[in-house]
């Protein structure tokens, strides 16, 4: 019978110890602001942890002496979220979602049917480059509550918009569920919106009001509150 040598070699030690290395190296870091006025860490935030996607987070308090030196170190765009998968660095809220969608097609972060995963994408990029009135007035803020706040005429219609996109997608494609039915990077990104609204006493028609409790209700989205809700850092408005 041969004998079966236990002894490690030096390669298979450097082998093994590369491949230790690597994988210490490939887990994704999240770096993100506060979570109580931190909208646009919000959404990946909310959509990695509600697909299960495991991530090292990084909080970087805004508005101190050394934010800037500090974001600096992971992103010369100087604005979090960032997310770091070994050398590479991602910056931009919706850039990041993509990013890890491509990552993990198997966890399906956007609609599968081509016409819904169009219009969650278009939405999404609305949501990214519009809004500038709500996003002024009712800049978010998870702990507070102004209801009747900041209601200008241009706020006034970025809450009717959204309300428009919001019944389209629940009616055409969600079933009164989430936004396209289950739940998408899509609703991670209107995330904020619904903390916005809670806080400043926006009410809107019987179903949008319970597609907000459903996002309120999401496992993601109430840990980010809780976490918030922990916090105790008060800094001005943020968007």
């Amino acid at each position: 019978m041969q004998q079966i040598d236990n002894t490690s070699t030096p390669d298979i030690d450097t082998e093994v110890s590369s491949v230790l290395q690597h994988a210490r190296r490939a887990q994704l870091i999240l770096v993100i602001g506060n979570k109580n006025y931190s909208s646009w860490s919000m959404r990946p935030w909310v959509a990695m942890t509600a697909f299960d996607i495991p991530f090292k987070e990084i909080r970087i308090l805004l508005d101190q002496p050394d934010t800037t030196n500090r974001i600096a170190e992971y992103s010369l765009a100087g604005r979090v979220p960032v997310l770091i998968d070994g050398d590479l660095t991602v910056w931009d809220s919706l850039a990041i979602c993509e990013y890890v969608a491509e990552q993990h097609p198997d966890k399906k972060l956007w609609p599968q049917n081509v016409v819904a995963r169009a219009r969650a994408r278009s939405i999404c990029a609305e949501m990214h480059g519009s809004f500038s009135s709500l996003r002024s007035s009712m800049s978010m803020d998870i702990r507070a509550s102004h209801p009747g706040a900041g209601r200008t005429p241009q706020t006034q219609g970025d809450i009717g918009r959204i309300s428009e996109i919001w019944e389209e997608c629940l009616s055409q494609y969600g079933h009164h569920q989430f936004l396209f039915g289950e739940f998408s990077i899509a609703d991670a990104y209107f995330a904020p919106v619904v903390m916005r609204f809670q806080t400043y006493g926006v009410f809107l028609a019987p179903a949008l009001q319970a597609y907000m409790e459903r996002v309120l209700a999401h496992p993601a989205v109430t840990r980010w509150v809780q976490e918030a809700m922990a916090e105790t850092e008060v800094l001005p408005d943020h968007k």
